[in-house]
Order: C-alpha cells, then sequence, then structure tokens
C-alpha cells in the first residue's frame, strides 16, 4: 500500500488503546472494499523549522483520495493522529485543498475524517494561511456538493472550522472531541476547570451547543449511519435524490387515533407519527438531542426522499424558539441546496415567550426559519395536525409564505392564538364584570366555532385539502408527486443576507 512509511507499532496501538482506528483502517471500514485510490501520497513537509525535515515522511499526515460508498463516488481525506499528532502544516492542507477541489470539479459528496490537534505551530503562518484555503473551499462547495466531516479525536484550534462549515458533523462518544481552545488555555485566560469530555465531547456539541448533528457508539456505527446518510442525497445540487423502492404502499392508511391526542394540552412523541406517515423504517433523525422541541430529518414517502421538519409536542408544548429556529433554518436551506422536497407536521402554539428569549435574540433567531422558507424553491408542504397559532403559523404553514400546499385535518385550529387568550383580550371588559366564567366560556366557544376551524381558512384558499388523520399518507403522497416536477424562479442576485 503506498504511504507505507517506518509504521510506528507502537503508536498504532497506542491508538487502538485509545478505541481509536488508525486513519487507514478508517478508510477500509468506509468505503468500499478495493475502490480507494490514493493521491499526493509522496507529498512531504517543506520547512525546515525547529529540525523539521528530520521527522517528514510522505503524505505529512494526511490520506487523501477517492473511493465508493455504496456503488457511489466520494472523495475522501482522513488525518493521521499518529504523525504529529495529525497537525496541519502547509503540505497536508495543500492535500486537502486539492482533495476538495477534485470533489467540487467531478460533482461528488466529501467526507473529512479529522484527528488533529490543529494548526502545526513550528511551520508558524505558512500553516495558518494554508488554513483559509480550506475553509474557503468548503465556502464554495457549500450547496454545491455535500460536506460530511467526522471527528474521530481530536479537533482543535483552525482545525475545526473546517467542519462547521461542512453540512453535517458526526462524532463518536468518548473519542471525539471539538474545542477553538483546550482547557489549560481556558484555565489560565477565564480560570475555569473543565476536562476534555465536558468541554467539547461528543454529548456537549450534540446536546447544547448545536454544533453535532449525530452522536454514535463507536467509530463503526459512525461509517455505517454515514452510509445510511448518503442514500437519501444526491451526489451534487444539479441531480435529484436516488429514488429506493421500499415496498410500502403508497394507499396504505394510517392509525393516528391513538398516538395525537384530541385534547391540545395532551402530549404525544411526534416521531411516533413520522414512523406512522413515512414508509416504514425509512425516518433518519438529524440532531436528536439539540433543540427538541423540533424534530428534523430525513425519511422516504413513496419511496422518493423528503426532508421532514415537525414541532415536539412533548418538549415546551413544541414552540419554536432561539435554538430550534437555528436548527430548522439549517435543514431547510440543505434540503432547498440539494432538491430534497420538504414537509412540515405543525402543531405549534407560537414562538416560545420569555425575557430570556427576547435579550437572546428570539426575533433575529425566528426570523431564519421565515428567510430559509420563503428562499426555498423546492416542493413544500405543510400538514397542520392539531393546531397553528400565531406567527409559529405564518413560518410553517401559511400559503403566503409560499407553501405550494397545505393539508389540515377537521379538527385542527388555524388562529392568531388561542381562544383563551383570544377571549381575555377581545372581551376583557365583559369579563371583569358578574357570571365571568360562564361568559368567558361562551365567548371561547363562540370563538372556536367562528375563527378555529380549518374549514374557515379553507374558506379563504389558506387551507388547500382537509383530510381525516387515517389518509395523511394518502394525502401527502398525492400532493408530492403532483409537485415533483415543481419550476420555480427568484430575482437575480449575487445573495442574499439572511439574518444571522
Amino acid at each position: 500500500m503506498p504511504n507505507d512509511y517506518k509504521i510506528d507499532k507502537e503508536a498504532i496501538k497506542t491508538q487502538h488503546a485509545k478505541g481509536k482506528l488508525t486513519a487507514r483502517e478508517r478508510l477500509e471500514v468506509l468505503l468500499d472494499k478495493g475502490s480507494f485510490t490514493e493521491v499526493n501520497a509522496d507529498m512531504e513537509l517543506t520547512s525546515t523549522n525547529f529540525d523539521l525535515q528530520q521527522k517528514k515522511v510522505p503524505g505529512d499526515g494526511v490520506i487523501t483520495g477517492y473511493g465508493r460508498i455504496n456503488g457511489k463516488s466520494v472523495c475522501v481525506f482522513a488525518q493521521d493522529f499518529i504523525f504529529m499528532g495529525g497537525s496541519m502544516g502547509e503540505s497536508h492542507n495543500k492535500k486537502i485543498v486539492s482533495i476538495q477541489e477534485h470533489a467540487l470539479k467531478i460533482g461528488c459528496p466529501i467526507v473529512g475524517l479529522f484527528d488533529s490537534g490543529g494548526a502545526r505551530i513550528q511551520e508558524g503562518v505558512n500553516s495558518l494561511d494554508s488554513g483559509g484555503r480550506i475553509f474557503k473551499n468548503n465556502t464554495l462547495a457549500s450547496g454545491v456538493i455535500p460536506q460530511i466531516s467526522v471527528i474521530l479525536g481530536p479537533c482543535a484550534g483552525i482545525a475545526v472550522y473546517s467542519p462547521a462549515l461542512t453540512d453535517f458533523i458526526f462524532m463518536t462518544k468518548k473519542i471525539s472531541y471539538m474545542f477553538i481552545t483546550g482547557p489549560d488555555v481556558i484555565k489560565t485566560i477565564t480560570g475555569e476547570n473543565i476536562d476534555f469530555e465536558g468541554l467539547g465531547g461528543a454529548m456537549p456539541h450534540n446536546e447544547k451547543s448545536g454544533v453535532a448533528s449525530f452522536i454514535e457508539e463507536s467509530e463503526k456505527s459512525c461509517f455505517e449511519t454515514l452510509k445510511l446518510l448518503l442514500s437519501y442525497l444526491p451526489q451534487n445540487n444539479m441531480e435529484n435524490p436516488p429514488y429506493i423502492n421500499t415496498n410500502d404502499r403508497p394507499n396504505r392508511l394510517n392509525n393516528l387515533k391513538n398516538i395525537v391526542p384530541k385534547e391540545d394540552k395532551k402530549t404525544y412523541d411526534v416521531k411516533n407519527v413520522i414512523e406512522e406517515i413515512a414508509d416504514k423504517n425509512t425516518f433518519l433523525e438529524i440532531q436528536p438531542l439539540y433543540a427538541q422541541n423540533a424534530v428534523i430529518g430525513l425519511a422516504r414517502l413513496n419511496s422518493y426522499t423528503v426532508g421532514i421538519v415537525a414541532n415536539q409536542p412533548k418538549i415546551l408544548a413544541g414552540c419554536l424558539d432561539i435554538n430550534s429556529s437555528d436548527k430548522i433554518a439549517k435543514f431547510v436551506r440543505f434540503c432547498d441546496a440539494f432538491n430534497i422536497p420538504i414537509i412540515n407536521l405543525v402543531d405549534v402554539t407560537g414562538y416560545l415567550p420569555g425575557v430570556n428569549q427576547e435579550h437572546n435574540g428570539i426575533i433575529r433567531h425566528g426570523a431564519k426559519i421565515l428567510y430559509a422558507y420563503s428562499e426555498a424553491t423546492v416542493p413544500k408542504i405543510s400538514l397542520v395536525m392539531r393546531k397553528a397559532y400565531g406567527g409559529a403559523y405564518i413560518a410553517l404553514a401559511s400559503k403566503e409564505m409560499g407553501y405550494d400546499k397545505v393539508i389540515a385535518w377537521p379538527s385542527s385550529e388555524i388562529a392568531v392564538m388561542g381562544a383563551e387568550q383570544a377571549v381575555n383580550i377581545i372581551h376583557r371588559k365583559e369579563l371583569a364584570g358578574k357570571n365571568s366564567e360562564r361568559i368567558k366560556q361562551q365567548k371561547i366557544n363562540e370563538y372556536k366555532e367562528k375563527f378555529m376551524n380549518p374549514y374557515e381558512a379553507a374558506k379563504h384558499g389558506k387551507v388547500d385539502i382537509i383530510t381525516e388523520p387515517k389518509n395523511t399518507r394518502k394525502a401527502l403522497i398525492s400532493c408530492l408527486e403532483m409537485l415533483l416536477s415543481k419550476r420555480e424562479r427568484r430575482p437575480a442576485k449575487k445573495h442574499g443576507n439572511i439574518p444571522l
């Protein structure tokens, strides 16, 4: 095999003792057997600083090339922690740049396996500057080819910014770490004591920061999920997502009565709704631990790839907040870039109220959802299940926002706000007198009957189809297949200015 330089058996043992595979072992597990072609295997570091020439080896600590995953072409690079901690020197970075540009030229996904302590300090500014080209290429490739990062060790300093610019980040428990500055630097600067796991481990980045997309138990399970993810994606933005026959009947009726309670205040798990509506066993959830009041992921509907966005009533009543807004907006923009139709499952009372939300920018973050959906030209279908109120209704179901088809269940409620809150505002003078509770209940019933049923919205063209829950799958498939040929133009411009 090329680039088999003075194999350090002790270093390999150390890598294995940490529960980590070597760079070459990782490529063997990830790629189809015999499909890998290595490129630039003999590139070496050129710096003479700090006696670096005595350490140089072919490949400079990163393996680059191309191969296949389940028959589909991919470009890959794998950082080799055994050589100088996978540090990113000038030649190392140039190899990554080269394979990035090759992937962009041929229009195929690129997968990066990260295991690096960051910039190679001994090479000075050259190691930093060449890293800038990696970030530029990530940006140029964004929305053109799928970019996937897999963190399989430390990913520190300049190494973290490339994954942050890609579409999906995988992390593995106990071995993955991402941070700009490590625990020692943080202790020196701020006095805070924290270990690697607490600072930048897989759980913090999947639960709290929202940096990561997937968390796995082992490297091998990580690669299996990555392969599954690629099965939903096109090779590039000029292709449609792959059609894979799931053999699930398009006219299958849905048993949702035991999943979704009629009472507004009773909770349920929307993932059970997704599993019932989508083709069986096809839902791949993304960011399952972050902003759990919203559920996003890829699935198949009558064998077509679709993106699912759903409110999760059992977490914060499914309200939209700062974190869920970011989560949804990024996913919607990804789907739009790669021609993946979007289906919303809506059960929402609005944006989450509160001083903390306002002061931390719910207006700015909430606007990202509006921007992402308005910008998207792929088929957009919205299903209102129990309720859609206020600004969240506009964001997730409004025809004027550009939704191609809006479907509602007969018992669903569409309104500016809930009946009780509306009555408290509209009839506050009447409710100040005697018999206020009786009057209030009467007004609530009147408000619900007049304003909140989907038939009222349908009269004004705001709802296209009202269907029984059992027919939901059939209705969604009908709308999706009608919209697959959709074409929509946007005004010519350099790019928009999303409210970041």
